[in-house]
């Protein structure tokens, strides 16, 4: 059947709702774990069964519409123009194969590259975060960012993991949180750790990478949704391809800005 614009965000919801019900069911099995571009780059057969039915309800409804996944059997950049979908069936794999409940399944809806639906199921937590064209929620209930403005009490993550080539950048980054904020928090699903800036519960998060788009777009869709601030290290409007992401609830902004740059001195 062909659906509206209007009923993207709900579609986001259901399918991101029925791959993390099925990826569940794997969790805390003794799955075994296949590497990827690195022996810490992860996949699980889960990982794909929750993706190809991901894409299983959104093709019910968009059936002609391009989806860019982390997995085999999608695309990997996100089309500039017209509406597409984005999908990381089990972002956090690598907590997902040693039994840390911090991952969830992620589906972001796009028009010409700008998010306009999105849900992130974190079916371990019992956690389902949402965002349309209005606001973003929790649970059902909407969601706003924090109001801390002095970094001396902020929590703020890291929000990707520099590779094995990029330790001294890494370093810089965990130096400038130790030093500016009053703690840091890494919980190894970036979609999870944007999720938590939506709500409040951590002040901000940055990296000077790129970020995949299936790592980040549903995650900015709900900081912004929820009042916040997301801009590229440069600090222009972030977009799915913007070198660095930098994400705050406004008040720290600036100083995540400059802790960002920090970091480029190590390059």
């Amino acid at each position: 059947m062909n659906a509206d614009s209007d009923s993207r965000p709900a579609v986001a919801e259901r399918a991101a709702t029925a791959g993390a019900d099925l990826a569940v069911d794997s969790f805390r099995t003794g799955i075994a774990a296949e590497t990827k571009t690195s022996n810490t780059d992860l996949v699980t057969e889960a990982d794909r069964n929750a993706q190809a039915r991901v894409i299983e309800v959104i093709e019910s409804a968009y059936p002609d519409e391009p989806i860019v996944g982390e997995e085999d059997g999608a695309l990997k950049s996100v089309p500039e123009e017209g509406p597409a979908w984005i999908v990381d069936p089990i972002d956090g794999t690598t907590n997902f194969v040693n039994d840390i409940r911090v991952w969830g399944t992620a589906v972001a809806a796009v028009e010409d590259g700008e998010p306009v639906g999105a849900a992130v199921v974190l079916p371990a937590l019992g956690d389902s975060y949402t965002a349309d064209r209005e606001a973003a929620y929790l649970n059902g209930n909407e969601i706003s960012v924090s109001e801390t403005s002095d970094p001396e009490t902020a929590t703020i993550a890291p929000l990707m993991l520099w590779g094995r080539d990029s330790r001294d950048e890494y370093a810089a980054a965990t130096r400038e949180l130790v030093t500016r904020y009053d703690d840091l928090r890494r919980f190894g699903s970036a979609q999870a750790t944007l999720s938590l800036i939506a709500a409040g519960s951590l002040d901000g998060g940055f990296t000077n990478l790129v970020s995949h788009p299936w790592d980040s777009v549903a995650g900015v869709h709900f900081v912004r949704q929820a009042g916040g601030r997301v801009t590229d290290r440069h600090s222009d409007r972030w977009r799915h391809d913007s070198e660095g992401l930098v994400v705050s609830n406004g008040e720290l902004h600036e100083s995540l800005l400059a802790a960002t740059r920090e970091i480029d001195a190590e390059r």
